[in-house]
């Protein structure tokens, strides 16, 4: 299977993507390249969509609102950062702004600068240039590059945890397929994903819109806002519900209430699947 994900080598979106059985994986520098290429070309995508720790990653929420995708799969990754770099006085510190994020405790008790880069893998390169200086990665990055360790698991939550998901042309053939090949392999979908665009403002909105899925007996495992992107004080909601109860019904009435961009109902990947 080929799947298109952040890299360069090294960085936490590869290794998921090695874990769940691709053969063929596409490195490209940023989320948004990814949501592209995978638009482009139909080939899947694989993102980092939440982290335990650091909450929503920014730039795929933004994405899954910006391009016309659907989720097909959902893959869980243990994180663990180490600081890695040159033995000695830190005079700055590389990291991914999740990185940063999921080790904030001990970057400030170091209280140096921290520069921001597109991943992990950046941070290693970046870091390798720079006498002096000292990166968050993995330990896996640091060996691949060669860069001394100086702390291991340094993150905030020993249980940190990314949640990855697989992504496809929302109207292609390939997405309906996946879907089939789940239903058929795999049972009924265990999770729906969703983006709410409210076109109101008012007391109570966010209650209304929530009721149905209450009423139905339908568990919400995650509800996020992010900005619009239209004005000040307008927001769009994330909404991730358990395929349980009449979820089916709840989705329909909601749909009704404000417009709705369904992401995709989905199973979530396990170490002793035979693929995706």
């Amino acid at each position: 299977m080929k799947v298109i994900t952040l890299g360069p080598e090294g960085t936490f979106s590869h290794e998921m993507a090695t874990l769940i059985g691709a053969d063929e994986i596409v490195l490209v520098p940023t989320i948004g390249r990814v949501f592209a290429e995978v638009v482009r070309t139909g080939t899947p995508g694989l993102v980092p969509l939440e982290n335990s720790e650091a909450g929503g990653v920014t730039s795929t929420l933004d994405c899954l609102m910006q391009f016309p995708v659907m989720i097909t799969l959902e893959s869980y990754l243990p994180i663990h950062h180490c600081l890695a770099g040159t033995k000695g006085q830190i005079s700055r510190i590389y990291a991914h702004p999740q990185s940063h994020e999921q080790c904030s405790r001990v970057i400030e008790d170091l209280n140096v600068p921290v520069i921001h880069t597109e991943s992990n893998a950046a941070s290693a390169i970046a870091q390798k240039d720079d006498l002096g200086s000292a990166a968050i990665i993995s330990e896996r990055l640091a060996a691949r590059h060669k860069i001394p360790l100086i702390r291991t698991n340094i993150e905030n939550n020993a249980c940190n945890i990314t949640r990855f998901v697989q992504i496809l042309p929302g109207d292609s053939e390939s997405s309906r397929a996946q879907h089939t090949r789940s239903e058929n392999t795999g049972g009924s979908p265990e999770k729906c994903s969703m983006i709410i665009d409210p076109d109101e403002n008012r007391a109570g909105l966010l209650y209304d819109l929530l009721t149905p899925f209450k009423r139905d007996g339908v568990n919400l495992t995650r509800i996020e806002s992010r900005p619009s992107k239209r004005s000040m004080g307008t927001y769009v909601f994330f909404l991730d519900i358990q395929c349980d109860g009449r979820w089916c019904e709840a989705a329909a009435e909601l749909q009704q209430l404000a417009p709705v961009k369904l992401l995709g109902c989905y199973r979530r990947w396990h170490q002793t699947s035979e693929g995706v």
